[in-house]
């Protein structure tokens, strides 16, 4: 097993256990957090402000309401929770968000949100997320454009359940909604200082004020870097490093009366090193990988948490994004107006060591450019029982990715000890005669393997998009609303591939080949009497003095290729198939692809709302949710099964011509859902059952070298969740969140690895439980200590749903069995326990911290995935460990 919990961390869950069963304990407890901007806390000064319950004021509706009166399922975490857990990035933010999670993977960007077990994206640059991410109102496509420091932040709500509603583009698993504070009429401002172990550094820090009685400006910068967690032992230096700056600033004009404009530019750079893989199983492969010939070294597979990874380079991670966005807000009187205008552009520079190994084998160079551009215009009104809300949204988006994967210097060494040791014969003789089967020993001479560019080519996406949104809540009395809403969408993406595979060995028919040399290694050993099939020297030998008979065999070989199939099993050159790594490749548009998608949905809300009395509101809902097709830009982007003899007609067949997708369909959500939210001042909470199905969930499975994205066919979870917050006394403030998951594939007949219908997903936990205790004392001179401590849990899980690599053709099953037990050997359990404790200057507006995260350890596997160039081998990526260090920060 891979997953093993220290003695540390079993302590920490069975000593946090108590906290838990006392929160439990508590007759009505809620994980909401107050508005820093509506004053002091009511629980006491010093209090966090993520401690006011249901009483905070949200804008998860897209207007303003409290918590409790918000019949949405929705969690808010405060600025000063992010202060308070060290929270960088929204990476970081699982830590106390329920229901929520996020990994990186391959790059410094590549981060997946996931809420109620699901969501995609990032990973590949034609997919957008299934959890839409807005910063004050305005769509992020992609992560690149969110994993920056966050800035001067009031709170982030995460809305869970399809919003496409009211939010304009896909937000079919829900919504992580980022609102920073707006420039203030007052000088205001505050700055931070934060030192801790890797050598981190994080300085940030922002001022606003005005310029006139209607103009106020603001501007917030920020620098984190840190060494890397993962030592490189032969590149040198440390991966999964951060070194990335970030400058923002604000304009608003503000007339006091029923005009006010926000103008937001904002710039982040990053330039880090990242990401650290592991080798968790290795393979015969491996083992020729680490031959004296090739000289390859890889970690330990038995001790992957030694933080020790291999590459001949280091990796490079390099991102610029900047953007301009434009909210105007004009009131009427009884309509209130909202325009808000947007253009993002993101630009990356990746280079990586793709075989994660110390041997020159596979290198990856890719480049890629986002240009966005977003128009919402939405009206608000109240007419006697009626709240209405209209708007369009208008998206338009142009995505290119360049990419060239290089063959290393080694890999023909390796290629070499692999053939001698599986098939006795050195490279050049099997270059040799498969040159010989197609009448031409010199074709492929020294062209095998050769160091060089095995592929290259240029990957482009062109999106616009175009919503109509409507919702009316509708008082029917005065406890009891009706709320209708509705999302029209229509959406158009072209693709178009530029791409080129120069790689010899991939473009050779192995099959084809295999059957050609087993005629002919019967037909020379039966003319040389023999009862067996030639070798590959008695064939050479039987080539260079039987000329003619020979040049018969190769004929009739030929023909028999063409009229016969062999049993996988005796074909022997399959073996070879695990490095044919870069097949040639049918670009799109072309005569039987266009290349394009048009999709048009129409999405609807309708939700009943009762308040039982002032302090107990229940809710039921029937909310569907859309997202348009993703395109496989990628390497891996291959044409549909029931396209291929149309192409092959064509004449645009070629070797090695597999079936796959080119891009993913819709993917459309339904989800029942039945709230209760309490609020009785000191103790409130919020109660969530629901059923969701996703119709199409769009699957993108990592293999090491590329992605597989298809649809599944319907995915259903089943789920509790539960937040709270409690004050019993002044000092001591206790919250709990659980979410119970029951997730299902009703039916995925197209996976990767075959059929799963039936299964439960991996990578989703049953349970999910988020403990929290803050203890502020006050002290005689107006001072105050703020005791600090998170502990997140989540249940054992399979990491993924099988690995593609360990499927073998050959087995009845087609190895589905196989690629199922390899990946279920490794499972994941989080047990990560936060801290902090802050002396609070009350006079001099100065906090002094000390703080930890994960501080129990705690190790597991984000992802794993099939080795590159190394068949049956297994690697992983790596969470981080634990980080520790002190803060100061001062405000005014």
């Amino acid at each position: 097993m891979s997953k093993t919990v220290s003695g540390a961390a079993r302590f920490a869950r069975a000593s946090l256990c108590g906290a838990a069963t006392a929160a439990l304990a508590i007759p009505i407890v809620a994980q909401a957090q107050a508005d820093p901007s509506q004053g002091a806390p009511s629980q006491g000064a010093g209090q966090d402000d993520a401690m006011s319950g249901n009483a905070i004021i949200v804008t998860a509706t897209k207007r303003e309401q409290t918590l409790q009166e918000t019949p949405v399922a929705v969690s808010v975490t405060s600025a000063e929770t992010l202060e308070r857990e060290q929270i960088r990035d929204l990476k970081d933010l699982q830590a106390v968000v329920p229901s929520l999670r996020v990994t990186q993977l391959q790059s410094s960007t590549a981060t997946n949100f996931i809420i109620r077990g699901f969501g995609n994206g990032s990973n590949n640059a034609g997919i957008e997320p299934s959890v839409g991410v807005f910063i004050d109102g305005v769509y992020r496509s992609r992560t690149a454009s969110q994993v920056g420091d966050l800035p001067d932040v009031q709170r982030i709500e995460v809305l869970r359940g399809p919003q496409s509603t009211l939010f304009g583009k896909n937000a079919s698993a829900g919504v992580i909604s980022i609102v920073t504070n707006e420039p203030s009429f007052r000088l205001k401002g505050g700055a931070e200082l934060s030192y801790g172990n890797f050598d981190a550094l994080v300085a940030k820090g922002h001022i606003s004020g005005p310029v006139s009685d209607s103009i106020a400006l603001g501007l917030a910068a920020g620098y984190n870097r840190r060494d890397g967690f993962a030592e490189d032992v032969t590149a040198g230096g440390e991966t999964n490093s951060r070194d990335r700056w970030f400058v923002r600033g604000q304009a608003l004009y503000d007339n006091g009366d029923n005009l006010k404009v926000r103008v937001i530019a904002d710039y982040d750079k990053i330039d880090e090193k990242c990401c650290a893989v592991v080798n968790v199983q290795s393979s015969d492969f491996t083992a020729a990988l680490q031959s004296p010939e090739v000289g390859g070294q890889t970690n330990d597979p038995a001790d992957p948490f030694a933080d020790l990874v291999y590459n001949n380079f280091p990796a490079s991670n390099k991102v610029e994004n900047s953007g301009i966005s434009g909210q105007i807000d004009y009131d009427l009187g009884e309509i209130a107006l909202t325009s808000i205008t947007a253009y993002r552009q993101t630009r990356g520079e990746f280079i990586q060591d793709v075989d994660f190994t110390s041997a020159d084998l596979l290198r990856r160079d890719n480049t890629q450019r986002f240009n966005t551009f977003t128009q919402e215009f939405r009206a608000t009104g109240q007419f006697g029982p009626v709240t209405a809300l209209a708007g369009v949204y208008y998206f338009d988006e142009t995505v290119e990715e360049d990419q060239t994967v290089y063959n290393g210097a080694s890999f023909r060494p390796f290629a070499d000890v692999l053939l001698q040791q599986q098939l006795g014969q050195p490279l050049t003789a099997a270059e040799q005669i498969i040159g010989t089967l197609y009448f031409n020993p010199a074709q492929y001479s020294g062209q095998f393997f050769a160091a060089g560019p095995a592929e290259d080519g240029t990957f482009r996406l062109e999106n616009d998009a175009l919503s109509f949104f409507a919702q009316f809540d509708v008082e029917l009395t005065d406890k009891l609303t009706l709320t209708l809403g509705g999302n029209y969408t229509m959406d158009h993406k072209t693709g178009s591939t530029a791409y080129t595979s120069f790689d010899a060995f991939s473009g050779v028919d192995l099959f084809d080949a295999g059957e050609r040399l087993a005629y002919v290694a019967q037909a020379v050993g039966t003319a040389l009497g023999q009862t067996d099939p030639a070798d590959f020297t008695q064939i050479g030998t039987y080539a260079a003095t039987n000329q003619a008979q020979f040049g018969q065999f190769l004929v009739d070989a030929a023909t028999f290729a063409a009229n016969n199939e062999l049993p996988v099993s005796d074909n022997p050159l399959l073996i070879g198939q695990g490095l044919q790594n870069f097949p040639p490749f049918i670009n799109i548009p072309n005569v039987v692809e266009n290349g394009k998608t048009n999709d048009e949905n129409f999405s609807y809300t309708v939700r009943l709302a009762y308040d039982i009395n002032p302090d107990l509101n229940v809710y039921a809902s029937y909310a569907t949710g859309f997202k348009a097709s993703s395109f496989a830009l990628s390497r891996d982007s291959r044409p549909l099964a029931g396209d291929i003899p149309a192409l092959v007609g064509a004449g645009l067949g070629v070797n090695n011509l597999t079936a796959g997708s080119r891009f993913a369909g819709p993917e459309e959500s339904t989800v029942i859902e039945v709230g209760l939210k309490g609020d009785w001042g000191r103790y409130s909470a919020n109660l969530t059952g629901f059923r969701q199905d996703i119709d199409g969930f769009q699957s993108n499975i990592f293999t090491g070298t590329g992605f597989i994205l298809s649809n599944a066919g319907k995915q259903r979870t089943w789920g509790v969740e539960f937040e709270g917050v409690a004050n019993p006394v002044d000092p001591l403030t206790l919250n709990l969140a659980v979410t119970w998951l029951d997730p299902s594939y009703v039916s995925f007949p197209l996976s990767s690895i075959g059929d799963l219908s039936g299964r439960t997903p991996a990578g989703i936990p049953e349970w999910n439980v988020v403990v929290g205790a803050q203890w502020s004392q006050p002290l005689a001179n107006g001072d105050q200590v703020i005791a600090r401590t998170t502990f997140n849990y989540e249940s054992e899980v399979e990491i993924v749903d099988g690995l593609p690599g360990f499927l073998d053709p050959a087995l009845p099953d087609g190895g589905q069995a196989q690629a199922l037990a390899a990946s279920g050997q490794f499972m994941r359990e989080v047990n990560e326990l936060s801290a902090s404790l802050t002396y609070v200057l009350t006079d001099q507006n100065v906090e002094l911290s000390v703080w930890g995260r994960n501080l129990t350890n705690d190790r597991y596997f984000n992802s794993l995935f099939d080795s590159p160039a190394q068949p049956l081998s297994i690697s992983a990526y790596l969470n981080q460990p634990r980080t520790y260090g002190a803060s100061a920060r001062i405000k005014f």
